[in-house]
């Protein structure tokens, strides 16, 4: 069973080689929620998430006990590296399986390790019986990502860290995919501070952890599909949704949207690059989904900063948009010259900057002698672009609005 002292075995475990993260006061965060808000920033760990904490205690066990086999893992890409990194430091042999929708960056981090990677699948449940399966043939040891105690107890680490910092938090904010990394947390600092408030914070894209707490029993979901591929766990555990129930006291679930705005607020104002996974508890609390006291003191755990670069790109692309700061049109013009020069100078006029163009006279859509100017802009705000809007058609121009 997880409890408190196999917790504080697997920090003796594991405090000589895992960084000890973090845990800052974010003052925007703070100013705009009215709590107090503290964030653990496991997305600057060994590895870049909190999976190494579990990986290395369940490897650490295994070398007390005297295994000298090879193990297996499945996994997204955090609890590969974890258990990568963990197999190179004792020198054993490590088979990855992951999604075949993996970005590469975690590819390459898990072979950064000495790993063997294998892809399958279309998501984590279906690696993961794939991983099931080879261990059993090869006669290694199945490194369960969030099912098993030692990996919980390894997650639960971080409340320690945070509670030695913290004394007075009045709860933490976690994200849940399998729910190993609350399950670890809830069970200590619960069991060290009772009246703490333990929130968990799924995607809504992977519901099976939210609509088995709400049913109080295991519900697993027919799809997965978010941006926070690290909580993207089609199947619920009885076994980590036992430690919830018992423990934790509420559970929200953040949209994608809400995700992606999370990450470029962490980007932009707290200087803190975390990955979707990372970001739904910070989500949460933009949103207005905790339920707390103004003034409680809140800790949130940023559970990885193993975000694909491209998808990077499009969050902040995106979120330009939405927050007004970018603006796409498609202008039609008549098709001779001087006639983007015009248009250019009112752009001009309004401050309104130019960052591409493209200049379009065949298209079949057009009328002969007309052309389409398509223009992405920087813009300062939703009044900026209605005084865009506004000059465009007293200079009687046609155009739509890309999103």
């Amino acid at each position: 069973m997880l409890d408190l002292k196999r917790i504080e075995k697997a920090y003796k475990r594991i405090e000589e080689v895992v960084c000890r993260t973090p845990f800052s006061y974010a003052p925007n965060l703070s100013k705009m929620s009215g709590f107090e808000v503290y964030l653990k920033k496991e997305n600057l760990q060994h590895t870049g998430a909190f999976k190494l904490r579990g990986a290395f205690n369940k490897l650490s066990c295994l070398m007390e006990e005297g295994y000298k086999g090879g193990v297996v893992a499945a996994s997204a890409g955090n609890h590969a590296q974890g258990v990568a990194f963990s197999a190179q430091y004792f020198g054993i042999n490590a088979t990855i399986v992951m999604p075949e929708s993996t970005p590469l960056t975690k590819v390459q981090g898990v072979k950064e390790f000495g790993a063997a990677v294998m892809l399958y699948g279309t998501n984590y449940d279906e690696a993961y019986a794939y991983a099931v399966k080879f261990a059993e043939e090869n006669d290694y040891t199945f490194v369960h990502p969030f099912a098993d105690d030692e990996v919980m107890a390894g997650q639960g680490t971080i409340a320690l860290e945070m509670l030695e910092e913290v004394e007075d938090l009045d709860a933490i904010v976690v994200p849940v995919g399998g729910g190993g990394l609350i399950s670890g947390i809830a069970c200590a600092s619960k069991t060290l501070q009772g009246k703490i408030k333990l929130i968990g914070v799924s995607a809504e894209g992977a519901p099976a952890m939210k609509n088995s707490y709400d049913a109080k029993q295991p519900l697993d979901s027919l799809s997965v599909r978010t941006i926070a591929d690290g909580i993207a766990v089609r199947d619920a555990s009885p076994v980590t949704l036992k430690y919830i129930l018992d423990y934790v006291d509420a559970f929200e679930s953040v949209s994608e949207d809400e995700i992606a705005s999370a990450i470029l607020f962490l980007l932009e104002r707290q200087k803190v690059l975390v990955e979707g996974a990372g970001a739904v508890g910070v989500a949460a609390l933009m949103h207005g989904k905790i339920d707390l006291p103004k003034g409680s003191k809140v800790g949130i755990v940023l559970s990885g900063g193993n975000i694909d670069v491209t998808m990077l790109s499009l969050i902040i692309e995106k979120g330009l948009t939405k927050s007004a700061r970018k603006m796409k049109l498609v202008v039609t013009l008549v098709d001779k010259p001087g006639a983007l020069q015009v248009f250019t100078k009112i752009l001009s006029d309004i401050n309104a900057n130019i960052v591409q163009i493209g200049y379009d006279r065949t298209s079949t859509n057009l009328d002969f002698g007309d052309a389409h100017v398509s223009v992405a802009l920087e813009t300062k705000g939703v009044e900026h672009q209605e005084l865009i809007r506004q000059a465009l058609k007293k200079n009687g121009f046609v155009f739509k609005e890309e999103q």
